[in-house]
């Protein structure tokens, strides 16, 4: 019988959008707040004016 391999944990670390998070258009000052998050693994794009958004600090 052979043995089971363990699984590999992902190295990578989540660099997803938190609940709570503030985001601004560098165009028009539009500030995002996200309230519910989306759950997806790969980063969302969050775009205002043709532009990504940025975290505000």
């Amino acid at each position: 019988m052979a043995a089971k391999k363990a699984a590999k944990k992902s190295s990578k670390k989540k660099t997803g959008i938190k609940k709570g998070s503030k985001y601004v258009c560098s165009e028009c000052g539009v500030v995002l707040v996200v309230d519910e998050v989306c759950g997806c693994l790969e980063v969302c794009d969050l775009i205002c004016c043709g532009k990504q958004l940025k975290i505000k600090k």
